[in-house]
């Protein structure tokens, strides 16, 4: 059954009542964290605050920790109205996350030129790690959910081996959210913005009792698309519909001992951006209305169906839609205990799924299967739209220990042992949803069951599963020898790692097929970092570490051919600074060698065994070295006790040695068969950031303006194609009265903010497969979200 949006008066009064529900009992004023009121101290005092990380599994201080790592802080996240994992890439240059294909349900998230181009599937996977509050989510699904509560972010760039594991190739990305406080407050929100939006959220703590301290926390998202379908009763594209629930509880029976268990779970349903069609016959083929179409030329364009190289507000052609829906959910056990002052263990147990429906129906007419206006009627060549639809559940299970410690004053460690397991399934079908009437462009919808849109009468295009395995065996040391006034540290580590995967790939074109393949692999991860501290607040470091990415097997083939793990080596040389206790400069210079690079190679291919047309996808293990260079920098600025800026800059440069085309030689396919060039995906040679922050005290609140910019210069979507993206220049803006006591122990926050101030539009993806071939039309392309803009009340009792 379609999913219908609720109403906005529904959703209004159940946010209400959400909001209502958690705040019932907020009469004692709220408890914040003592590390929060030092930072604000610090930050309204105009100094450079301390930002503790726990990247090294340990509380460490971020200008003091040898390590190329950018932590956004939950007051940054809150100036820039970050409220999904995809708007904290705007943050950080080095960061590049977008969305997978141009679907929100799944993200592709990169660090230093290491993005994986299709690890939506269940035996791939990706190259920078994401961690929830200390465990690993195996999947891109699902990771665009409600945000409940962060804290911070940590982005440790570069390969994270050691510490880390499997899949941290270019780096890590770890969630931190609030933990109970045991103290009694609660902390909501609640705004409206443009495309009838509103947003709510509650955070509510309880008091300590026999040493439990509970905290549930809550949020609620919606707007409606941002480009209209003209099919009426059809959801538009980018339609947002996201909702979440975490419960916490900590158990502290003595000093020593602490343990919280965490339960979240979250709902989401959105629609993909348009795929626009931003050019029509580059290749200036001969076009030809025959049919079938002779090799070599190109159909004309359906009337109604035209070029749009600008952002569009509205389909040309209207189509069946309804939103995905990704359901998350997850439970978690953090155990510690203080065997000594100086020995802690620690325990990290969770569970969690991910259970995906997805419904993609962002082409239209403006990708393949192409209009053939002399088609006969009846024919499957009429036949068009395609509606990506996608069944998809992944389990995962995972236990980690860790020896946190230290002897004597000079040196310290943690040992680990790390387990996962994980399954996943998908069934996959690709339908057309519309079906042209003549030869003047009319069209009809097709019956649901007839087109296989409808479970239970769907042409499976793809079902596969995998199981995967993974242990770990870690140890991580720091050394400060007692030599040169103990102003030198070295870093010894390394992981010892034993996966297993294998996988079946059941059914192809709606055919049963029997592919499997079963991987292997033992392997050793080592880090050596050596830091030296110049003075006290100036250090320098280099490093030398390792990381892979797993192997697995590509269910968009024909045949399920596995692919082995690729791997990186890279070499570090940095710097961290503070100045005058106003300014900290970090700078990061790397180089890093990529072998068996994991190259992905697309074409509309006929299934030998059906005969039927499909899109095939094959992913092979590229030959040669692949070259990544770069340079970071990032400062913080406290020009006076009231501004504050924040700089970030990423040079990025790659070098991919050509690799050869799996598929065939044909007509259709020049490059197939051929040894082509192929290049890194969503990685700007050149971006940068910058933040303003500026506070005015008044004298019975602050009026704070917060103003960012970011830079990246256009980068290759695909991996077989030279086509660029354009450059992007994005401002998001935010003005706020804050902290204004209205009674003693209760604050209010009014805000005005904005994404996208000065609404550019940009293309961040672009395809140039439909150039030429049976299917060929032109590129089709998708544009970044328009100008959102809303207001806030923010309240703390």
């Amino acid at each position: 059954m379609k999913t219908k949006p609720m109403n906005l008066r529904m959703r209004l009064t159940a946010s209400a009542a959400l909001l209502a529900a958690l705040a019932a009992t907020a009469v004692a004023p709220a408890a914040f964290a003592a590390e929060a009121e030092a930072a604000a101290d610090a930050a309204d005092a105009g100094e450079v605050e301390t930002v503790v990380i726990t990247a090294t599994k340990r509380e460490t201080n971020l200008q003091d920790t040898p390590i190329a790592i950018s932590v956004v802080g939950v007051q940054q996240l809150e100036a820039a109205h970050v409220t999904s994992f995809l708007d904290i890439a705007g943050q950080l240059p080095s960061l590049r996350v977008s969305t997978f294909e141009s679907r929100q349900s799944a993200l592709t998230v990169g660090i230093r030129g290491i993005v994986p181009g299709d690890a939506n599937q269940p035996a791939r996977e990706q190259g920078v790690g994401i961690y929830l509050d200390g465990v690993y989510l195996g999947k891109q699904q699902g990771l665009n959910a409600s945000m409940l509560d962060l804290e911070r972010v940590e982005v440790l760039r570069g390969p994270q081996g050691t510490l880390f594991g499997r899949n941290t190739e270019g780096g890590a990305v770890s969630l931190v959210t609030r933990q109970p406080s045991g103290e009694f407050g609660f902390r909501g929100t609640a705004g409206i913005s443009n495309y009838n939006g509103h947003n709510v959220e509650g955070h509510l703590d309880f008091p300590e009792v026999m040493g439990f301290s509970v905290k549930l926390d809550a949020a609620l998202q919606y707007h409606d698309a941002t480009t209209e379908n003209p099919m009426e009763g059809e959801t538009g594209w980018n339609y947002l519909d996201r909702h979440g629930f975490k419960a916490a509880v900590r158990w502290r029976p003595v000093d020593v001992f602490e343990a919280t268990y965490a339960y979240d779970t979250g709902h989401s349903e959105t629609t993909p951006f348009l795929s626009q069609l931003v050019s029509y016959n580059p290749l200036n083929l001969p076009v030809s209305t025959a049919f079938p179409r002779p090799a070599g030329t190109i159909s004309p364009l359906a009337p109604g169906v035209r070029v749009h190289t600008e952002r569009q507000d509205r389909a040309d052609i209207g189509v069946p839609q309804q939103p995905s829906i990704d359901e998350i959910s997850g439970h978690t056990l953090n155990m510690s205990w203080d065997i000594t002052p100086d020995l802690l263990l620690r325990s990290i147990t969770a569970y969690r799924e991910v259970a995906v429906q997805q419904y993609d129906n962002a082409g239209g007419p403006n990708r393949a299967p192409v209009f053939q206006p002399n088609a006969p009627a009846g024919n499957s060549a009429r036949n068009f739209s395609r509606y990506s639809l996608s069944d998809m559940e992944q389990l995962q299970r995972s236990q980690e220990f860790q020896l946190v410690g230290n002897i004597g004053e000079n040196f310290d460690f943690v040992v680990g042992l790390y387990f996962f397991n994980e399954k996943a399934w998908e069934e996959a079908a690709t339908p057309s949803s519309l079906a042209y009437v003549g030869s003047n462009g009319d069209y009809v919808v097709r019956d649901p069951k007839t087109a296989g849109i409808t479970r239970g009468f769907r042409s499976i295009d793809r079902g596969s599963f995998a199981h995967a395995k993974s242990a770990g065996l870690f140890v991580h040391t720091v050394w400060t020898p007692p030599i040169l006034d103990e102003n030198l540290k070295i870093t010894l580590g390394g992981r010892y790692t034993s996966d297993e995967k294998d996988g079946k790939l059941y059914k192809v074109s709606n055919q049963p097929r029997n592919f499997t393949f079963d991987l292997k692999e033992e392997r050793f991860d080592p880090t050596v970092t050596v830091a030296y501290d110049v003075t006290d607040d100036i250090n320098f470091y280099a490093t030398y570490a390792t990381g892979y990415r797993a192997g697995g097997a590509n269910s968009r083939s024909l045949t399920f051919a596995p692919f082995e793990s690729e791997e990186v080596k890279s070499y570090e040389i940095g710097m961290k600074a503070r100045f005058f206790d106003r300014m900290t400069l970090n700078v990061a210079a790397f180089s890093m060698d990529r072998t068996n690079s994991q190259i992905e190679f697309t074409l509309v291919a006929p299934d030998p065994v059906s005969g039927s047309n499909r899109n095939t996808v094959e992913t092979v293990n590229a030959p040669g070295t692949t070259e990544i260079r770069g340079l970071e920098i990032e400062s913080t600025i406290d020009v006076t006790d009231n501004l504050r800026l924040t700089l970030g800059y990423a040079y990025t440069d790659t070098s991919v040695p050509d690799a050869q085309n799996p598929f065939p030689a044909s007509p259709a396919c020049p490059a197939c068969g051929t040894v082509q060039p192929v290049y890194i995906i969503y990685t700007p040679p050149n971006a940068a950031s910058l933040a303003v922050d500026y506070t005015q005290p008044l004298s019975f609140a602050d009026l704070k303006f917060h103003v960012d910019f970011a830079y990246a210069e256009g980068t290759q979507s695909f991996e077989q194609f030279a086509q660029k993206t354009d450059d992007s220049f994005i401002v998001n803006g935010r003005v706020a009265l804050a902290d204004w006591e209205v009674q003693e122990g209760k604050n209010i926050t009014l805000s005005l903010w904005s994404r996208n101030l000065l609404d550019e539009e940009h293309i961040y993806r672009r395809s140039a497969e439909n150039r030429s071939g049976t299917n060929a039309i032109g590129d089709y392309a998708n544009f970044n979200e328009p100008r959102t803009f809303g207001a806030e009340v923010n309240f703390k009792f």
